[in-house]
């Protein structure tokens, strides 16, 4: 499970060449920030969100299958977690997030273990 996480969801509309830098990003529960990166590399597909002051500044991975649905008009894209749940999680690493294996189950490991984590099959 953890490893599907680390792709685009089939029915979130994420087009291919669409480029999600800077859009807003909208928790279940409201807006934590705006999207600094994102990465379209098969198997590995996140986008890297800047909090703001949020959490203090701070930027955090989000993989892929988070994402359940896009807004183009409004530049926005929502995903089907809390802002608890993404707080909660492993603190971001720019050097780690690249390539390795182990952080990335870490991270996917955290949204998909979740109670009533609806990440794809409920989507």
């Amino acid at each position: 499970m953890t490893d599907s996480i680390w792709n685009h969801a089939p029915n979130a509309d994420v087009t291919a060449g669409t480029d999600l830098t800077g859009w807003k990003v909208e928790a279940t529960d409201g807006h934590i920030g705006k999207i600094d990166k994102h990465s379209r590399e098969a198997g590995a597909q996140y986008i890297v969100v800047d909090t703001g002051v949020w959490i203090f500044g701070k930027e955090v991975l989000l993989p892929a299958g988070v994402i359940r649905s896009l807004d183009p008009e409004n530049e926005t894209v929502h995903v089907d977690h809390t802002k608890d749940e993404i707080k909660d999680a492993p603190e971001f690493d720019k050097e780690k997030h690249l390539g390795n294996a182990d952080y990335h189950q870490q991270v996917g490991s955290h949204y998909t273990n979740r109670p009533g984590s609806g990440t794809f099959g409920a989507l």
